[in-house]
């Protein structure tokens, strides 16, 4: 089975999205998410220039000769932008196997492990009684695990805090905003949140909380010690990672179970996290850790060390990578959590799917392949709209390094 075309396709149905459509002799196609959100031309335009080309003439069966064609093979190994056009050209060819061999793609990799995905959602308000009142819509909508946020006191904005309970675009602006960051303000008032949450809501609904990568690994530790009697699921991106070791420190001084990954694109981004067991959750992407093949690579990695998984899943991936995440989610045995920020009605529209959700969980469907497709009219009435991800400055005027 010969790859005959593929093509970039970028839209933008509430926000931007890069899908890549590899077709095929047989007459059978697949379909990638390639979005990396604030650089979404730089992955069509790698994708268009340096892979598609490439890709021509390949047996679409061969996925693991492809994966190691294009990782080997380009001497510019890693990085964001040429991991997410990786896993683009792989979420493809797995979609397309998986439709060949007339099976969901869960199938393919093994089958069930599982017969539903746990998800959280995001629960948000701009003060404490806000997001109070967040968690309880979610609870009202069946959820059993809920990220909570809140604005800080003395902050006019906080990354992570939308004014829409459901829907959340990070990226705000034609050109990057500007906000302020305190960590004194921040420390103070996050174990209040927990403390009033736990009051309203018990014991029963699991709690998580992102914190952005914004303290260091000190910072970090107290806030983790300070949250213990609230019993947090997870505390997710208490630093940036580049300094894998940094997570001794937190792991020193609490038992809060932490979680990090989101913005990895590579198995030597985690490995020293994971093979010490600094980390409990491995927040890894489909989309931008290059693909199922690299996932599994992670994942069996993950597993040796007692480590689950816990996949991003904000609304700057696409359908397509939730999709495929339902059904990796389904088969892999370290499963932990599914992160699931519901899309818009228009990007729901444009990206027809299978997956459901009941009751806290999703259900991957049951149709050949991951179960998402595109609608290439209705992407081509979105046209791509420039978006950039804020930038935070301390409040002398420094710029935040998070």
């Amino acid at each position: 089975m010969k790859i005959t075309d593929a093509r970039v396709i970028v839209c933008s149905p509430g926000r931007n999205f890069v899908t890549l459509k590899i077709e095929t002799d047989q007459g059978l196609y697949g379909i990638g998410d390639a979005t990396l959100n604030g650089r979404e031309l730089a992955v069509a335009s790698y994708l268009t220039e340096h892979m598609i080309p490439c890709l021509i003439g390949k047996d679409a069966g061969q996925i693991e000769d492809i994966w190691q064609f294009f990782y080997r093979g380009a001497y510019w190994r890693r990085g964001p932008v040429g991991m997410t056009a990786l896993a683009a050209v792989d979420m493809a060819l797995w979609d397309i196997k998986a439709k060949a061999a007339n099976m969901p793609l869960y199938q393919l990799l093994g089958g069930r492990s599982r017969d539903k995905v746990l998800v959280y959602g995001h629960a948000n308000g701009k003060d404490i009684e806000d997001t109070i009142d967040a968690v309880a819509k979610y609870r009202e909508l069946g959820y059993q695990a809920i990220r909570a946020q809140s604005g800080v006191p003395g902050l006019a904005s906080t990354y992570g805090v939308s004014k829409d309970t459901l829907f959340y675009e990070p990226a705000d602006a034609d050109l990057p905003s500007e906000n302020l960051w305190s960590t004194s303000k921040y420390l103070n008032h996050v174990p209040q949140l927990f403390a009033e949450l736990r009051r309203q809501f018990g014991g029963e609904v699991h709690l998580l909380h992102d914190v952005h990568h914004r303290l260091t690994p000190i910072e970090a530790a107290r806030l983790g010690k300070e949250l213990e009697p609230f019993r947090l699921f997870w505390l997710e991106d208490a630093v940036t990672a580049e300094l894998q070791e940094g997570f001794r420190l937190i792991r020193q001084h609490t038992t809060t179970p932490l979680a990090v990954g989101e913005v990895f694109s590579s198995i030597h981004d985690c490995h020293q996290l994971i093979s010490e067991q600094l980390i409990d959750y491995i927040r890894t992407t489909i989309v931008h850790g290059g693909g199922v093949t690299h996932l599994r690579r992670i994942a069996a990695l993950a597993e040796l060390y007692h480590v689950r998984t816990g996949f991003h899943g904000a609304t700057d991936l696409s359908p397509v990578t939730m999709g495929t995440a339902l059904h990796f989610d389904t088969w892999v045995p370290n499963f932990g959590i599914q992160e699931y920020m519901r899309h818009t009605e228009q990007t729901d529209e444009v990206f027809p799917h299978d997956y459901r959700f009941k009751q806290g969980y999703l259900y991957c469907g049951e149709s050949p392949g991951h179960g998402v497709d595109i609608d290439e009219k209705l992407a081509a009435r979105y046209p791509y709209k420039r978006a950039y991800l804020p930038v935070n400055r301390l409040e002398d005027g420094t710029l935040f390094n998070w």
